[in-house]
C-alpha cells in the first residue's frame, strides 16, 4: 500500500518519480482499510527536504500512511516560504485531542544549546508528555531523540571538541530486536553533530536498551519501551549528497570543518559521494511502522488507554 499525502506537496512529484507508492484523496476514501496516522514534527530548518526523507522512508512499507506535518506553535521558520508552512502544516496546539499511531520528531541545528534555553522547550517537553496518552510509537532523531531521552531519564547530551562528521560503522547489539530485522552485523550510519550521549550514562538506565552503537561516535540508536520510543542520534534518513550540502556550506562560509569522514571514495571531496546505508535506512524505517502496525489498536480512540 502507498503513502497518502497532498498531490501539491513538494515531496509528491520527488517521490512518485523514484516510484514511490502514492494515494489520492479519492482513492484512500475508498479502500476499507484503516491507514495508519504518522505524524512528521519537523524541526529542521529545510523543511521540505526533511519532508521528502522521511515520507521517503515510511512510504516505502506494504502499508496505507496517512503522513501528516506538525510545527511548533509559535516557533516561525525562516528557511521555507510561509505559504508552504500555512497549506502543509500544522501546529501541535491543533492535534492536542487528536491521536497518531506513530510520530517522528526530527533533529534541529541547536545542539549547543541547553535544552532549557530552547524557546520551544516547555511546549516541546508538553508534546512528549503527550506522547504517551496519544502516540502509540514514537521515534526521535537525532537532537529530538537527545530531548526525548533527557526530558523521560535525565541522561545528558555532551558538547565534542569536534564536530562528529561523515559515515561510521555501527555494530548491531541485538539482532532479535524486530527493529533490526535484516540488519547486518554491523552497518554505516550517516552522523552529523556537535553533541554525544555517552553509553556509561544510557547503561545507567536498565529500562533503556542500545541497539546500534559505534566504537568512534557512541550510541546510536536506543529502545525505550516503557516510554514507547525509539532514540535515534544519527541520520539514518540522509540523502546521498546530505552531509555534502552541509560540507560545501561550511566551506563556503568559512566555517572550519574536516571532510567527512568515509564518505566521499578516498575522502576526496571533488569525487560524488557514495550511500552505503539507504537500504539499512528503509530496513529500519520498515521494522518500525510493521512493529506499529502489529500492535497498535484498530479503533484508534484506544491509543493510550
Amino acid at each position: 500500500m502507498p503513502i497518502k499525502i497532498p498531490a501539491t506537496l513538494p515531496a509528491y512529484d520527488v517521490l512518485s518519480r523514484e516510484g514511490v507508492m502514492l494515494l489520492d484523496d479519492e482513492l484512500a476514501d475508498h479502500q476499507d482499510i484503516r491507514p495508519l496516522k504518522i505524524a512528521l514534527l519537523n524541526l529542521m530548518p529545510k523543511k521540505i527536504q526533511t519532508e521528502n526523507q522521511f515520507a521517503r522512508l515510511i512510504g516505502a512499507t506494504p502499508l496505507q500512511i496517512e503522513f501528516s506535518l506538525l510545527r511548533m506553535s509559535d516557533h516561525r521558520t525562516r528557511n521555507t516560504a510561509a505559504a508552504h508552512m500555512e497549506s502543509f502544516y500544522r501546529p501541535v496546539s491543533e492535534v492536542w485531542d487528536e491521536k497518531f499511531d506513530g510520530l517522528i520528531i526530527t533533529g534541529a541545528p541547536i545542539e549547543h544549546m541547553d535544552f532549557t534555553d530552547v524557546t520551544y522547550w516547555d511546549e516541546l517537553k508538553r508534546v512528549m508528555d503527550w506522547t504517551q496518552t496519544n502516540i502509540h510509537s514514537t521515534f526521535g532523531v537525532c537532537w529530538g531523540g537527545m530531548a526525548m531521552i533527557n526530558h523521560f531519564h535525565g541522561v545528558r547530551k555532551h558538547i565534542l571538541e569536534e564536530k562528529a562528521f561523515g559515515c561510521f560503522r555501527h555494530r548491531n547489539l541485538a539482532p532479535a530486536s524486530p527493529y533490526l530485522r535484516g540488519f547486518s552485523d554491523d552497518c554505516v550510519v550517516p552522523v552529523s553533530r556537535w553533541t554525544e550521549m555517552r553509553q556509561d550514562e544510557v547503561d545507567a538506565h536498565p529500562q533503556l536498551t542500545t541497539l546500534l552503537a559505534s566504537d568512534e561516535v557512541g550510541p546510536c540508536l536506543i529502545e525505550d519501551p516503557g516510554h514507547r520510543a525509539l532514540y535515534v542520534f544519527n541520520h539514518f534518513e540522509y540523502d546521498s549528497d546530505t552531509l555534502k550540502q552541509e560540507y560545501d556550506r561550511d566551506v563556503a562560509s568559512g566555517t572550519p570543518i574536516n571532510v567527512p569522514c568515509n564518505y566521499y571514495p578516498d575522502d576526496d571531496p571533488t569525487r560524488a559521494p557514495m550511500n552505503r546505508w539507504r537500504s539499512h535506512a528503509h530496513l529500519l524505517y520498515g521494522n518500525w511502522i510493521n512493529e506499529i502496525y502489529q500492535s497498535c489498536p484498530y479503533d484508534i480512540s484506544l491509543i493510550g488507554t
